[in-house]
């Protein structure tokens, strides 16, 4: 997750290269204008950052605004209107295009469907701007499944595109049975045909919606974790 303003790590993404990793930033516009990035106030900043992805030379994963659809952030629903934020999406990627940093994936991100969110398509930018999408979801409750959670969503979006699925943050929580769970994630996304998942492998302790994501100390939840790995995903 990259500030407003903060410029591209090259050394980190050359040491995570070096490591066979591709680096994957999402672009957070806190305290940012979406219509103020549509008509160019921030041009400098972003024509530093295409210069310094073209200048890296590898491939780079690049979101911007995630979870939109989502009220939580001031980029999102409520706060600004879609058509604001697909402008501002639609100016940061021909921009890019214009510096010559031709090396990176468009991820669009969108929060999984739930009550509360607002329309996915309406913060759709267009199929010539994005490259893949990316789907953030949890497994909180041992009521949880791959297709309470994600499903649903993919089914919105294959409405209107056939632009590959990442779950782009996803985990499954400690009160949700993880040794079930994980191999019931990892079963969807084979049915499904998503290209892969980001794990979000960080401890919260603040009730329901953050708990610890965390894999590691817990056997049964890495033993899960490897075998979807070595034997779905293998065969995806």
């Amino acid at each position: 997750y990259s500030g407003w303003a903060e410029p591209f790590d090259i050394s980190f993404a050359d040491l995570m290269h070096k490591h066979g990793a591709i680096p994957f930033v999402q672009i957070d516009p806190l305290f940012a204008s979406m219509s103020g990035i549509a008509n160019g106030a921030y041009d400098d900043y972003l024509r530093s950052y295409a210069d310094s992805v073209r200048s890296f030379g590898h491939p780079v994963v690049i979101g911007f605004g995630h979870e939109m659809n989502g009220s939580w952030y001031p980029w999102g629903y409520h706060h600004v209107q879609p058509a604001s934020f697909v402008a501002a999406w639609r100016h940061i990627v021909a921009l890019f295009a214009g510096q010559g940093a031709q090396n990176v994936t468009w991820l669009w991100t969108i929060n999984d469907d739930r009550p509360g969110t607002g329309p996915i398509k309406a913060w759709w930018p267009g199929q010539r701007y994005v490259t893949w999408v990316g789907i953030d979801g949890y497994y909180l409750r041992p009521s949880d499944t791959f297709g309470s959670v994600f499903g649903s969503t993919i089914k919105q979006v294959r409405a209107f595109t056939k632009k590959p699925v990442l779950l782009s943050e996803t985990a499954v929580g400690p009160r949700s049975n993880p040794f079930a769970k994980i191999q019931d994630l990892f079963a969807g996304m084979h049915q499904y045909g998503t290209l892969g998942l980001v794990w979000f492998d960080k401890k919260q302790d603040d009730g329901i919606l953050h708990q610890n994501w965390r894999l590691e100390g817990d056997a049964p939840a890495e033993a899960a974790f490897r075998l979807g790995v070595s034997s779905t995903l293998a065969r995806s």
